[in-house]
């Protein structure tokens, strides 16, 4: 029996999704069906959320041999498993802290993004959109939350010009909110994830709703704009 390349594990009131899949992390099919699955698991009336990668990589993005393969089919699915993961990170009820633990590079770093909090481990890491330099666009359903999270006097070279930047240079752009020694990184991240978890339910929840009201619809209609032109709604 293999290993799960997804898993989910508990600390008091903090849940921990783990990615591993011993190579780039990348968010396959089966990935984002795991980690889909997971999600349902955490609550979302207490505690917080932890999503964490394996060393040296938090997620090198979308599955590259099944974007290779030129197999509409099996693409369209794994993008809409990726569009709706973004999603529901995104406007999640709890406290999402990205333990990010090395290289997050295209949906890698949309997913840190995705989240409330973001912590990096101190080291010769990267992150990237390099959508643009790789012949893709980013669509809405992933713009409005870079829109939402980037400095505005970063926008354009992070965006537009998939320019790479060290996980120090992050926090001015603004993927990063803090990086941390190796030595130090899990503590500072479930230490993080404890002050986040102490705040009331359904407080927090309604005054993140409130605040993301605007971009959540723009891009669930986005996702149901796509769902539509690939034939992917039920």
């Amino acid at each position: 029996m293999t290993d799960p390349i997804v898993t989910l594990s508990q600390e008091n009131s903090i849940s921990i999704i783990k990615l591993d899949d011993g190579k780039a992390n990348a968010f396959s099919h089966d990935m984002l069906s795991q980690v889909n699955e997971l999600l349902t698991k955490v609550p979302r009336d207490s505690g917080a959320l932890v999503i964490t990668g394996r060393e040296g990589l938090f997620s090198g993005g979308f599955d590259l041999k099944t974007l290779a393969t030129g197999d509409m089919e099996k693409i369209t699915k794994m993008v809409q498993l990726g569009y709706r993961l973004l999603l529901d990170l995104y406007s999640f009820d709890r406290p999402i802290i990205a333990a990010v633990s090395g290289h997050a590079i295209a949906l890698g770093l949309f997913v840190t993004c995705s989240a409330d909090y973001r912590i990096a481990i101190d080291g010769q890491y990267v992150c990237q959109a390099n959508e643009v330099r790789n012949n893709m666009d980013i669509p809405t359903q992933i713009m409005e939350i870079l829109k939402a999270r980037v400095n505005k006097n970063y926008f354009y070279p992070a965006v537009f010009h998939s320019d790479t930047y060290s996980v120090q240079d992050s926090i001015a752009v603004g993927f990063i909110d803090e990086v941390v020694p190796e030595a130090d990184f899990m503590n500072r991240v479930m230490e993080k994830a404890k002050e986040l978890a102490s705040l009331p339910h359904p407080f927090y929840a309604n005054t993140k709703k409130s605040a993301q009201e605007d971009v959540r619809k723009k891009i669930s209609d986005a996702i149901n704009k796509y769902e539509d032109l690939t034939g992917l709604k039920n």
